[in-house]
């Protein structure tokens, strides 16, 4: 085993566990969800907080999860083309594609660290009266999902080239 193929296999053990980590969120995110509508409907009671904080538990399970989707296959392909590819032409767009997700990654990372240090050199919480504050650090999130997706790009790149080159 190559180093190459060893960060591969570290980096997917990395974003497996995140991702697993992650997918109890949606459970928090269901009882969350739950609870306002039971509240909202049930009592005529509506919490602003508890309205934020769906999106604050969602954020995490989107930047995230597509990391945990791309490692195991569940990102979307155009499967009607990609099955007529010969085993070495479907590596080779793989790589191509891992290439662009990397690129895309590093442009939105680039891009974010301004606006997420904006945000927290001016303590940005809510607009809402009643709603939760320090939204710097669902903010902060951004450019790590997109790091996390970064490193499974790398590592799927690493895969598909090396079964490019024994295919």
């Amino acid at each position: 085993m190559n180093a190459a193929t060893k960060l591969a296999g570290g980096i997917d053990v990395f974003v497996d566990l995140v991702g697993r980590i992650t997918s109890w969120l949606a459970f928090g995110l269901a009882l969350v969800m739950g609870a306002n509508v039971l509240f909202r409907y049930g009592f005529s009671l509506g919490f602003i907080w508890a309205q934020e904080l769906e999106w604050h538990i969602f954020i995490p399970i989107c930047l995230f999860g597509m990391s945990y989707a791309l490692l195991h296959g569940e990102h979307v392909r155009v499967d009607v083309l990609f099955a007529s590819f010969t085993p070495r032409t479907k590596h080779f767009v793989d790589v191509v594609a891992a290439l662009l997700s990397m690129a895309f990654c590093v442009i939105v990372i680039w891009l974010s660290i301004p606006y997420v240090y904006q945000s927290w050199s001016i303590g940005e919480g809510t607009a809402n009266p009643g709603g939760i504050e320090y939204r710097y650090i669902v903010k902060a999130l951004i450019p790590i999902g997109f790091a996390v997706l970064f490193l499974q790009s790398l590592s799927q790149a690493i895969k598909s080239t090396i079964a490019m080159r024994s295919a």
